[in-house]
């Protein structure tokens, strides 16, 4: 199924936490938390500014981004568990080492 966020909004899929600590410590599933990662899979057109111009989003799809632990809105798509959120409630994009020496 092909979706396309509207407006200032983009849907992400959570990147799921490590199930081990640093330390080995192996978390049960009843102890993790809800994950504050993911990757954006689709984003809007972008929103209106006070005069109807189109401001385009920041983000685009690929990127591995930070958000509130309650933010957005879970879905169900094609069985996998997705959230829809405003950019707005996006803390920051995640850059990795590749990313990094790409932009060098």
């Amino acid at each position: 199924m092909k979706f396309r966020p509207l407006h200032d909004r983009v849907l992400i899929r959570r990147i799921e936490a490590e199930e081990k600590t640093s330390g080995g410590i192996i978390i049960p599933d009843t102890a993790k938390e809800k994950p504050q990662e993911g990757e954006v899979l689709a984003v809007g057109p972008g929103g209106r500014n006070e005069t109807g111009q189109l401001q385009p989003l920041d983000l685009k799809v690929g990127d591995r981004i930070l958000f509130g632990k309650w933010s957005g809105t879970e879905i169900r798509l094609d069985g996998e568990e997705l959230v829809i959120l405003k950019e707005s409630d996006v803390m920051g994009v995640v850059e990795t080492q590749a990313t990094l020496s790409r932009a060098a």
